[in-house]
């Protein structure tokens, strides 16, 4: 049985002070929760004072990327080594928005899995199509293109601490949501794109405008395991609606 992950990408929103507060009132309201894994991913400048806040609750800390070097002159990049060090236990790799906009590549992926996987980190490997790729039909070409190059060389042993996360690029802040149904589809057609060995025990994420309204219908989804939310993470109530489906 995949237990399922509700995880929070606060891309660049909160500053030290309102992440705090945000721990500080989330903490008591999903203290009885066990049987599913809380994740909150907030920018790299709160990480360390959010370590401190969560270190004594069941909400784990992530990152939202990392460079695949674990030092060196690249600036404005941070390495496996110092996400450990403030506490992370997971980190996101490949969000669409990395692509878009910093030039991200399947390849470049590949590197980042392959760092955050030696320094014992889970990554969280997004992939999924934009909405011109999802209108002319290539979803599916693009989804195995970006799970393959990803994943390449990466062996079964390793599948034990990957999760992955489908996001309809096209349901990303838009308001808009891939039904149920094409959810789904998505991620039963990337279930069977893994290794025999692994493919029934990966946790495989819907990303695309998960809200409370909708949260119960994907989950009820037999290959949906979960979420990684966006702008429904950033405020308390939303986010413990999510955890709590």
């Amino acid at each position: 049985m995949r237990k399922p992950i509700m995880a929070g990408n606060w891309k660049m929103f909160k500053t030290e002070a309102e992440a705090v507060d945000f721990a500080k009132k989330i903490k008591p309201l999903v203290a009885d929760v066990h049987d599913r894994i809380i994740i909150i991913c907030p920018p790299y400048p709160v990480l360390s004072k959010m370590c401190d806040e969560l270190c004594n609750s069941n909400i784990a800390l992530g990152a939202e990327n990392l460079f695949w070097e674990d030092e060196g002159a690249f600036t404005g990049e941070v390495s496996g080594p110092m996400l450990k060090a403030v506490g992370c236990t997971y980190v996101i790799i490949g969000h669409s928005e990395r692509r878009q906009y910093f030039g991200e590549t399947d390849e470049t992926v590949n590197k980042r899995i392959k760092a955050a996987l030696k320094h014992n980190l889970y990554p969280i490997v997004c992939v999924g199509e934009k909405l011109e790729e999802r209108e002319n039909g290539s979803t599916f070409n693009v989804v195995e293109t970006q799970i393959k190059g990803a994943f390449k060389d990466i062996s079964v042993e390793q599948w034990d601490n990957i999760v992955i996360a489908y996001e309809p690029v096209w349901a990303i802040g838009t308001g808009k949501t891939a039904t149920p149904e094409q959810a789904q589809e998505v991620h039963a057609f990337i279930r069977k794109l893994l290794p025999e060995e692994v493919a029934e025990g990966t946790r495989i994420l819907y990303g695309g405008s998960v809200k409370p309204a909708n949260v119960k219908e994907l989950m009820a989804q037999p290959d949906i395991d979960g979420g990684l939310v966006g702008g429904a993470s950033l405020k308390v109530d939303s986010f413990v609606e999510l955890v709590k489906y």
